[in-house]
Protein backbone atom coordinates (compact mmCIF):
# COMPACT_ATOMS: atom_id res chain seq x y z
CA UNK A 1 0.00 0.00 0.00
CA UNK A 2 1.63 3.53 -0.74
CA UNK A 3 0.15 6.49 0.00
CA UNK A 4 1.13 9.82 -2.11
CA UNK A 5 -0.22 13.39 -1.39
CA UNK A 6 -1.79 15.90 -2.86
CA UNK A 7 -0.36 18.93 -2.49
CA UNK A 8 -0.63 23.18 -3.42
CA UNK A 9 1.77 22.83 -6.40
CA UNK A 10 3.71 26.66 -6.67
CA UNK A 11 4.05 26.91 -10.22
CA UNK A 12 4.60 29.45 -13.17
CA UNK A 13 2.17 31.39 -14.49
CA UNK A 14 1.27 29.78 -18.09
CA UNK A 15 2.61 32.36 -20.24
CA UNK A 16 6.36 32.07 -18.52
CA UNK A 17 6.18 28.33 -17.80
CA UNK A 18 8.97 27.88 -20.66
CA UNK A 19 10.39 30.48 -19.35
CA UNK A 20 10.40 29.18 -15.72
CA UNK A 21 11.10 25.68 -15.64
CA UNK A 22 14.57 24.55 -16.36
CA UNK A 23 17.19 21.85 -16.42
CA UNK A 24 19.33 21.08 -12.93
CA UNK A 25 22.09 24.18 -13.17
CA UNK A 26 24.67 21.55 -12.69
CA UNK A 27 24.08 20.04 -16.15
CA UNK A 28 24.79 23.03 -18.13
CA UNK A 29 28.16 24.28 -19.04
CA UNK A 30 29.07 27.48 -17.67
CA UNK A 31 29.26 29.83 -20.72
CA UNK A 32 25.80 28.25 -20.90
CA UNK A 33 24.78 28.76 -17.60
CA UNK A 34 25.79 32.43 -18.09
CA UNK A 35 24.01 33.00 -20.91
CA UNK A 36 20.75 31.88 -20.22
CA UNK A 37 20.75 33.77 -16.62
CA UNK A 38 21.49 37.06 -19.02
CA UNK A 39 19.19 36.28 -21.47
CA UNK A 40 16.12 35.24 -19.39
CA UNK A 41 14.71 37.20 -16.21
CA UNK A 42 11.72 34.27 -15.83
CA UNK A 43 14.73 31.26 -15.43
CA UNK A 44 14.23 29.28 -11.94
CA UNK A 45 18.02 29.60 -12.75
CA UNK A 46 17.73 33.00 -11.09
CA UNK A 47 16.11 31.65 -7.48
CA UNK A 48 19.50 28.72 -7.17
CA UNK A 49 22.23 31.59 -9.10
CA UNK A 50 20.81 34.54 -6.69
CA UNK A 51 24.00 35.94 -6.66
CA UNK A 52 24.26 36.70 -10.52
CA UNK A 53 24.79 40.07 -11.74
CA UNK A 54 25.29 41.63 -7.99
CA UNK A 55 27.88 42.14 -6.28
CA UNK A 56 27.19 40.04 -3.27
CA UNK A 57 29.18 37.09 -2.83
CA UNK A 58 28.55 34.33 -0.35
CA UNK A 59 29.93 30.86 0.50
CA UNK A 60 28.92 27.79 -1.70
CA UNK A 61 26.36 25.75 0.85
CA UNK A 62 26.49 28.55 3.29
CA UNK A 63 22.95 30.15 5.45
CA UNK A 64 24.00 33.51 3.70
CA UNK A 65 23.45 31.84 0.41
CA UNK A 66 20.21 29.98 1.23
CA UNK A 67 18.83 32.92 2.56
CA UNK A 68 19.43 34.91 -0.69
CA UNK A 69 17.66 31.73 -2.53
CA UNK A 70 14.56 31.88 -0.33
CA UNK A 71 14.71 35.63 -1.00
CA UNK A 72 15.15 35.23 -4.96
CA UNK A 73 11.74 33.06 -4.54
CA UNK A 74 9.81 35.10 -2.55
CA UNK A 75 10.46 38.01 -4.87
CA UNK A 76 9.01 35.56 -7.86
CA UNK A 77 6.04 35.50 -5.84
CA UNK A 78 5.42 38.78 -5.44
CA UNK A 79 6.18 39.43 -9.21
CA UNK A 80 3.38 36.89 -9.97
CA UNK A 81 6.08 34.78 -11.62
CA UNK A 82 4.81 32.15 -9.60
CA UNK A 83 1.30 31.62 -8.22
CA UNK A 84 -0.31 28.88 -5.89
CA UNK A 85 -2.64 26.26 -6.21
CA UNK A 86 -5.86 27.11 -4.35
CA UNK A 87 -6.74 23.72 -3.48
CA UNK A 88 -4.40 20.30 -3.22
CA UNK A 89 -4.12 18.34 -6.17
CA UNK A 90 -2.26 15.93 -8.31
CA UNK A 91 -0.22 16.25 -11.54
CA UNK A 92 0.05 14.59 -14.63
CA UNK A 93 3.39 15.04 -16.51
CA UNK A 94 4.33 13.67 -19.72
CA UNK A 95 7.61 14.50 -21.27
CA UNK A 96 8.58 13.17 -24.83
CA UNK A 97 11.05 13.02 -27.45
CA UNK A 98 11.85 11.08 -30.53
CA UNK A 99 12.59 8.21 -29.24
CA UNK A 100 11.36 8.66 -25.60
CA UNK A 101 7.86 9.31 -23.94
CA UNK A 102 7.25 9.31 -19.85
CA UNK A 103 3.83 10.07 -18.25
CA UNK A 104 3.22 9.68 -14.58
CA UNK A 105 1.90 11.64 -11.62
CA UNK A 106 3.86 13.80 -9.72
CA UNK A 107 2.57 14.51 -5.88
CA UNK A 108 4.03 13.85 -2.37
CA UNK A 109 5.58 10.73 -0.92
CA UNK A 110 5.53 9.73 2.73
CA UNK A 111 7.91 10.19 4.88
CA UNK A 112 6.96 7.58 7.09
CA UNK A 113 6.97 5.15 3.96
CA UNK A 114 10.49 5.84 3.81
CA UNK A 115 11.50 5.41 6.91
CA UNK A 116 9.38 1.98 7.00
CA UNK A 117 11.27 1.17 3.97
CA UNK A 118 8.17 0.93 1.81
CA UNK A 119 9.92 3.05 -0.54
CA UNK A 120 12.94 0.87 -1.77
CA UNK A 121 16.80 2.71 -2.18
CA UNK A 122 19.26 0.84 -3.98
CA UNK A 123 21.85 3.62 -3.23
CA UNK A 124 24.44 4.86 -0.64
CA UNK A 125 24.00 8.28 0.31
CA UNK A 126 26.75 10.47 1.76
CA UNK A 127 25.97 11.57 4.76
CA UNK A 128 27.71 15.42 4.30
CA UNK A 129 25.13 15.70 0.85
CA UNK A 130 22.61 15.14 3.03
CA UNK A 131 22.75 17.31 5.86
CA UNK A 132 24.13 20.41 3.27
CA UNK A 133 20.39 19.70 1.46
CA UNK A 134 18.84 19.43 4.87
CA UNK A 135 19.77 22.59 5.89
CA UNK A 136 19.00 23.95 2.00
CA UNK A 137 15.37 23.08 2.63
CA UNK A 138 15.16 24.42 6.11
CA UNK A 139 16.05 27.78 5.03
CA UNK A 140 14.22 27.63 1.71
CA UNK A 141 11.34 25.87 2.82
CA UNK A 142 10.66 23.93 -0.51
CA UNK A 143 11.68 21.05 -2.97
CA UNK A 144 11.63 21.94 -6.77
CA UNK A 145 12.74 18.88 -8.46
CA UNK A 146 10.76 15.59 -7.73
CA UNK A 147 12.29 12.19 -6.68
CA UNK A 148 11.76 10.04 -9.92
CA UNK A 149 9.58 7.04 -8.60
CA UNK A 150 8.65 4.19 -10.03
CA UNK A 151 6.52 0.80 -9.61
CA UNK A 152 4.58 -2.08 -10.97
CA UNK A 153 2.25 -1.04 -13.32
CA UNK A 154 -1.14 -0.99 -12.54
CA UNK A 155 -3.97 -1.16 -15.25
CA UNK A 156 -6.64 1.00 -13.80
CA UNK A 157 -3.74 3.95 -13.00
CA UNK A 158 -2.67 3.32 -16.49
CA UNK A 159 -6.20 3.45 -17.68
CA UNK A 160 -6.75 7.05 -15.53
CA UNK A 161 -4.01 8.61 -16.65
CA UNK A 162 -4.66 7.89 -20.19
CA UNK A 163 -8.25 9.30 -20.15
CA UNK A 164 -6.97 12.27 -18.16
CA UNK A 165 -3.87 13.08 -20.91
CA UNK A 166 -6.22 12.95 -23.57
CA UNK A 167 -7.48 16.38 -22.06
CA UNK A 168 -5.91 19.78 -23.16
CA UNK A 169 -3.17 19.79 -21.02
CA UNK A 170 -2.94 22.92 -18.17
CA UNK A 171 0.97 23.59 -19.88
CA UNK A 172 2.50 22.25 -23.36
CA UNK A 173 6.02 23.81 -24.35
CA UNK A 174 9.08 22.28 -26.15
CA UNK A 175 12.44 22.86 -25.12
CA UNK A 176 15.45 23.65 -26.38
CA UNK A 177 16.74 20.17 -26.36
CA UNK A 178 13.63 19.32 -28.58
CA UNK A 179 11.84 17.66 -25.35
CA UNK A 180 8.30 18.69 -25.29
CA UNK A 181 6.47 19.01 -21.74
CA UNK A 182 2.93 18.52 -20.96
CA UNK A 183 1.05 19.23 -17.45
CA UNK A 184 -2.83 18.30 -16.34
CA UNK A 185 -4.10 19.49 -13.07
CA UNK A 186 -6.18 17.06 -12.10
CA UNK A 187 -10.02 17.61 -10.42
CA UNK A 188 -10.18 17.04 -6.54
CA UNK A 189 -12.64 13.73 -7.54
CA UNK A 190 -9.30 12.53 -9.92
CA UNK A 191 -7.09 13.24 -7.05
CA UNK A 192 -9.08 11.48 -4.94
CA UNK A 193 -9.28 8.44 -7.27
CA UNK A 194 -5.94 8.65 -7.97
CA UNK A 195 -4.95 8.11 -4.72
CA UNK A 196 -7.38 5.39 -3.96
CA UNK A 197 -5.78 3.63 -6.86
CA UNK A 198 -2.20 3.95 -5.40
CA UNK A 199 -3.14 2.53 -2.28
CA UNK A 200 -2.47 -1.09 -4.51
CA UNK A 201 0.47 0.02 -5.04
CA UNK A 202 2.74 -3.04 -2.98
CA UNK A 203 6.07 -0.55 -2.62
CA UNK A 204 7.49 2.12 -4.61
CA UNK A 205 11.37 1.86 -6.28
CA UNK A 206 13.67 5.37 -6.08
CA UNK A 207 14.92 5.26 -9.26
CA UNK A 208 16.49 8.40 -9.38
CA UNK A 209 17.18 11.40 -5.78
CA UNK A 210 18.28 9.37 -3.29
CA UNK A 211 19.78 12.52 -1.68
CA UNK A 212 16.82 14.27 -2.16
CA UNK A 213 14.65 11.91 -0.59
CA UNK A 214 17.46 11.18 2.30
CA UNK A 215 17.09 14.58 3.08
CA UNK A 216 13.61 15.48 2.78
CA UNK A 217 13.47 12.79 5.21
CA UNK A 218 16.21 14.25 7.78
CA UNK A 219 14.26 17.25 7.64
CA UNK A 220 10.92 15.84 8.47
CA UNK A 221 12.58 14.54 11.51
CA UNK A 222 14.20 17.52 12.39
CA UNK A 223 11.46 19.50 12.84
CA UNK A 224 10.13 16.62 15.10
CA UNK A 225 13.18 16.75 17.55
CA UNK A 226 12.86 20.47 17.78
CA UNK A 227 8.96 20.69 18.62
CA UNK A 228 7.92 22.02 15.74
CA UNK A 229 6.07 18.78 14.51
CA UNK A 230 4.40 16.11 16.55
CA UNK A 231 4.22 13.23 14.08
CA UNK A 232 6.19 12.03 10.65
CA UNK A 233 3.60 13.01 8.34
CA UNK A 234 5.31 14.72 6.16
CA UNK A 235 6.03 14.12 1.66
CA UNK A 236 8.55 15.23 -0.50
CA UNK A 237 7.91 16.27 -4.13
CA UNK A 238 7.80 12.90 -5.86
CA UNK A 239 7.74 12.04 -9.89
CA UNK A 240 5.69 8.62 -9.76
CA UNK A 241 6.35 6.48 -13.19
CA UNK A 242 5.17 2.79 -14.05
CA UNK A 243 8.53 0.86 -14.07
CA UNK A 244 8.07 0.32 -18.07
CA UNK A 245 8.19 4.06 -18.58
CA UNK A 246 11.80 4.29 -17.32
CA UNK A 247 14.81 3.70 -19.28
CA UNK A 248 18.18 2.65 -17.69
CA UNK A 249 21.42 3.26 -19.69
CA UNK A 250 24.57 3.19 -18.35
CA UNK A 251 27.70 4.77 -17.08
CA UNK A 252 30.51 4.01 -18.88
CA UNK A 253 34.43 4.73 -17.34
CA UNK A 254 37.26 6.55 -18.83
CA UNK A 255 40.88 6.33 -16.86
CA UNK A 256 43.89 8.87 -16.78
CA UNK A 257 46.41 5.71 -15.90
CA UNK A 258 46.92 2.20 -16.94
CA UNK A 259 48.79 1.88 -13.20
CA UNK A 260 52.14 0.68 -15.02
CA UNK A 261 50.75 -1.24 -17.94
CA UNK A 262 51.73 -0.91 -21.22
CA UNK A 263 48.48 -1.46 -23.95
CA UNK A 264 49.86 -4.62 -24.88
CA UNK A 265 50.80 -6.10 -21.46
CA UNK A 266 46.85 -4.49 -20.42
CA UNK A 267 45.40 -6.49 -22.88
CA UNK A 268 47.44 -9.74 -22.23
CA UNK A 269 46.32 -9.08 -18.61
CA UNK A 270 42.73 -8.88 -19.38
CA UNK A 271 42.91 -12.14 -21.82
CA UNK A 272 43.82 -13.90 -18.53
CA UNK A 273 40.68 -13.05 -17.08
CA UNK A 274 38.17 -13.76 -20.22
CA UNK A 275 37.59 -13.58 -23.75
CA UNK A 276 40.00 -10.93 -25.37
CA UNK A 277 38.94 -10.40 -28.57
CA UNK A 278 39.99 -6.59 -31.37
CA UNK A 279 37.23 -5.17 -33.00
CA UNK A 280 37.92 -3.08 -36.03
CA UNK A 281 36.17 0.33 -34.65
CA UNK A 282 33.86 1.56 -31.56
CA UNK A 283 31.13 -0.30 -30.61
CA UNK A 284 28.58 -0.79 -28.14
CA UNK A 285 28.61 -3.79 -25.50
CA UNK A 286 25.05 -6.41 -26.95
CA UNK A 287 24.43 -8.46 -24.46
CA UNK A 288 25.07 -8.38 -20.08
CA UNK A 289 28.64 -9.30 -19.10
CA UNK A 290 30.06 -8.11 -22.32
CA UNK A 291 32.14 -4.54 -22.07
CA UNK A 292 34.16 -3.11 -24.76
CA UNK A 293 37.15 -1.52 -24.67
CA UNK A 294 39.02 1.43 -25.74
CA UNK A 295 42.59 1.16 -25.43
CA UNK A 296 44.81 3.77 -27.34
CA UNK A 297 43.27 3.57 -30.74
CA UNK A 298 42.29 -0.13 -30.61
CA UNK A 299 39.14 -1.44 -29.71
CA UNK A 300 38.31 -4.83 -27.56
CA UNK A 301 35.51 -6.96 -26.53
CA UNK A 302 35.81 -8.46 -23.17
CA UNK A 303 34.14 -10.77 -21.31
CA UNK A 304 34.89 -12.45 -18.21
CA UNK A 305 35.18 -15.74 -17.61
CA UNK A 306 31.58 -17.22 -16.21
CA UNK A 307 33.59 -18.57 -12.57
CA UNK A 308 34.33 -14.76 -11.80
CA UNK A 309 30.70 -13.70 -11.76
CA UNK A 310 28.31 -14.33 -8.65
CA UNK A 311 25.31 -14.44 -10.82
CA UNK A 312 22.94 -15.62 -6.99
CA UNK A 313 24.13 -12.39 -5.72
CA UNK A 314 21.93 -9.36 -7.27
CA UNK A 315 25.04 -6.58 -6.77
CA UNK A 316 28.18 -9.07 -7.56
CA UNK A 317 26.53 -9.79 -11.23
CA UNK A 318 25.76 -6.44 -12.05
CA UNK A 319 28.59 -5.43 -14.55
CA UNK A 320 29.43 -2.20 -12.84
CA UNK A 321 30.60 -4.66 -10.41
CA UNK A 322 32.19 -6.59 -12.28
CA UNK A 323 34.31 -4.69 -14.04
CA UNK A 324 35.29 -3.11 -10.53
CA UNK A 325 36.32 -6.15 -8.64
CA UNK A 326 37.69 -8.08 -11.22
CA UNK A 327 39.98 -4.78 -13.23
CA UNK A 328 39.77 -1.52 -11.63
CA UNK A 329 40.28 -2.26 -8.19
CA UNK A 330 43.25 -4.93 -8.82
CA UNK A 331 44.52 -4.28 -11.98
CA UNK A 332 44.76 -0.35 -12.11
CA UNK A 333 44.27 0.56 -8.24
CA UNK A 334 40.86 2.36 -7.93
CA UNK A 335 39.92 0.96 -4.86
CA UNK A 336 36.84 3.83 -3.85
CA UNK A 337 34.70 5.13 -7.40
CA UNK A 338 33.42 7.53 -4.98
CA UNK A 339 36.94 9.32 -4.40
CA UNK A 340 39.39 8.37 -7.00
CA UNK A 341 40.77 11.21 -9.28
CA UNK A 342 41.64 8.65 -12.08
CA UNK A 343 38.23 7.97 -13.09
CA UNK A 344 35.60 9.78 -14.90
CA UNK A 345 32.61 8.54 -15.65
CA UNK A 346 30.06 8.96 -18.94
CA UNK A 347 26.72 9.22 -19.09
CA UNK A 348 25.05 6.31 -21.48
CA UNK A 349 23.24 9.15 -23.38
CA UNK A 350 26.41 10.55 -24.68
CA UNK A 351 27.28 9.41 -27.95
CA UNK A 352 30.16 6.46 -28.02
CA UNK A 353 32.48 8.59 -29.96
CA UNK A 354 32.76 10.93 -27.01
CA UNK A 355 34.62 7.83 -25.71
CA UNK A 356 37.04 8.07 -28.27
CA UNK A 357 37.42 11.37 -28.59
CA UNK A 358 38.34 11.49 -24.49
CA UNK A 359 41.04 8.87 -25.30
CA UNK A 360 42.75 10.69 -28.16
CA UNK A 361 42.71 13.77 -25.90
CA UNK A 362 45.87 12.25 -24.46
CA UNK A 363 44.02 13.42 -20.67
CA UNK A 364 42.98 9.32 -20.79
CA UNK A 365 44.49 5.96 -21.43
CA UNK A 366 41.51 3.60 -21.76
CA UNK A 367 37.93 3.39 -21.58
CA UNK A 368 35.26 0.91 -20.86
CA UNK A 369 31.85 1.05 -21.96
CA UNK A 370 28.83 -1.18 -20.33
CA UNK A 371 25.95 -2.76 -21.21
CA UNK A 372 22.91 -0.47 -19.55
CA UNK A 373 21.81 -2.87 -16.01
CA UNK A 374 17.57 -3.27 -15.96
CA UNK A 375 14.99 -1.75 -13.54
CA UNK A 376 14.19 -5.18 -12.46
CA UNK A 377 17.98 -5.55 -11.53
CA UNK A 378 17.00 -2.16 -9.74
CA UNK A 379 14.52 -4.28 -8.14
CA UNK A 380 16.61 -7.07 -7.23
CA UNK A 381 18.97 -5.10 -5.35
CA UNK A 382 16.61 -2.66 -3.67
CA UNK A 383 14.42 -5.53 -2.30
CA UNK A 384 17.37 -7.13 -1.42
CA UNK A 385 18.26 -3.96 0.98
CA UNK A 386 21.53 -3.60 -0.88
CA UNK A 387 22.82 -0.84 -2.91
CA UNK A 388 24.35 -0.63 -6.19
CA UNK A 389 28.10 0.35 -7.39
CA UNK A 390 28.51 4.33 -7.57
CA UNK A 391 27.23 5.30 -11.18
CA UNK A 392 25.71 1.85 -11.83
CA UNK A 393 22.61 3.81 -14.02
CA UNK A 394 22.00 6.87 -15.64
CA UNK A 395 18.17 7.13 -15.26
CA UNK A 396 15.58 9.13 -17.63
CA UNK A 397 13.44 10.89 -17.49
CA UNK A 398 15.66 13.83 -16.01
CA UNK A 399 12.89 16.39 -14.62
CA UNK A 400 13.16 19.93 -14.96
CA UNK A 401 13.03 22.18 -11.59
CA UNK A 402 10.65 24.62 -11.13
CA UNK A 403 7.63 23.14 -13.10
CA UNK A 404 5.71 21.90 -10.02
CA UNK A 405 7.23 23.21 -6.63
CA UNK A 406 6.06 22.17 -3.48
CA UNK A 407 6.28 23.96 -0.32
CA UNK A 408 7.71 22.61 2.75
CA UNK A 409 6.49 25.79 5.04
CA UNK A 410 4.67 28.78 4.62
Amino acid sequence: MSKIAAFKAIRPVRDKVHLVATRPYYSYKKNVLTAKLEDNPFTFLHIINPEFSTSIKTKPNSKERFALVKHQFDHFLREGILIQDITPHLYIYRQSKADFSVIGIIGGASVQEYIDNDIKKHEQTLTLREEVFTNYLDLVGFNAEPVLMTYDPQPRLNELIQAVSTERPEYEFTTTDCIKHELWVLSLTQTKECQVLFESVEALYIADGHHRSASSVRYAQMNINRGTETTLTGSFLSYFVAKDQVKILAFHRVLKSLHGYTKSSFAEALGELGSMKAIPSAAEPQKEHQFTICLGNDWYVFEPNHSFINESNPVERLDSFILSDLILKPLLGIVDLKTSDQVEFVPGNEPISSIEEKINSGKFEVGFILYPATIDQVKEVADAGMNMPPKSTWVEPKLRSGLTIYQLHA
